[in-house]
């Protein structure tokens, strides 16, 4: 189950990257720049949403519920991620004494 979610989860936050660059960015007309008369669009009503923004809150939804499904499973996991014990450390061997300095 684990696997599952976290396959889909990386799916979707690719397909969420995909999508959002595709978009094109609010008021990327030349004239709002400039302050031309597409200024409206930037801050009035922004009519009807485009297929890519649909895809976009569906794949954020997605994207949360998965972040969300991983965090409980991971969560709710037993178990270590050390397969074996560590092996036991050699004492270590007394340090020998300075040589004298040869005059």
């Amino acid at each position: 189950m684990y696997t599952l979610v976290l396959i889909l989860h990386v799916i979707v936050s690719l397909a969420l990257i995909l999508i959002v660059l595709l978009q094109t960015g609010k008021g990327a007309e030349m004239g709002a720049g400039f302050g031309g008369g597409s200024n409206q669009t930037i801050f009035g009503s922004r009519g009807a949403a485009t297929f890519l923004s649909k895809v976009t809150t569906g794949a954020a939804v997605i994207f949360m519920l998965t972040s969300l499904s991983l965090a409980y499973l991971t969560s709710q996991r037993t178990g270590s991620v050390i397969r074996e014990a560590a092996p036991a450390a050699a004492p270590a061997a007394p340090a020998a004494p300075p040589a004298a300095p040869a005059k």
